[in-house]
């Protein structure tokens, strides 16, 4: 049976890169004879910002969070495969993007249980960045984002199949035209390289 892909998307821009790369990869998941659930975080409206009615009860790790949560939470049961495109903003995923996490891979649901719900799905977070891999290298950037998004929030919520891949050198203002039209494609096949070798049964 083909998978179920939930493929999400951070960026405010429809034209963005990002955007892109991510219309790109939901293309390739789809010539591969999978579906896909594309959550466009910003197109949909999601309020990132953590409210009581979300707010982890650690005494009750069956609590009942707002339908906006559960709804999500519906999405990412019914995947097989998980994937979230996004830019890196201050060596840090979009607020958006975090505010998905606290709300959504809520205590009792994604993490919290002696059975992970999530056990069995395979999570790849591709991020794009703006500097050369060795700029990224010599600062530090992949290596706190794996720590973040791979240990800390992956591994935790019983998600050991999980990947960073990190698109570089995606910052192309002041570029020529030309160039950066063969920089893109060039990411774009990047990218479609990436789901391939991760996401290939």
């Amino acid at each position: 049976m083909a998978p179920h892909t939930l493929l999400v998307l951070a960026h405010p821009r429809t034209d963005s890169l990002t955007a892109q790369v991510a219309e790109r990869v939901h293309a390739r998941l789809k010539e591969d004879g999978g579906t896909v659930d594309v959550l466009d975080l910003y197109a949909e409206g999601f309020d990132p910002a953590l409210r009581p009615e979300d707010e982890p009860d650690w005494e009750d790790r069956e609590k009942v969070y707002s339908p906006e949560v559960h709804a999500h939470m519906d999405r990412i049961l019914a995947a097989d495969d998980i994937v979230v495109v996004f830019p890196v903003w201050w060596f840090s995923p979009p607020a958006i993007l975090k505010g998905w996490i606290d709300r959504v891979w809520n205590y009792g649901f994604a993490y919290g249980r002696s059975r992970p719900r999530l056990a069995g799905k395979r999570l790849l977070w591709l991020a794009l960045m703006g500097g050369t891999a060795e700029e990224i290298e010599k600062l530090g950037m992949e290596t706190a984002l794996h720590l973040l998004l791979v240990t800390g929030i992956s591994a935790y919520c019983g998600l050991p199949d999980a990947t960073l891949r990190v698109l570089h050198g995606t910052e192309l203002s002041g570029m020529p035209v030309e160039l950066r039209a063969a920089r893109v494609a060039e990411l774009i096949t990047e990218a479609e390289k990436t789901v391939d070798e991760e996401l290939t049964p």
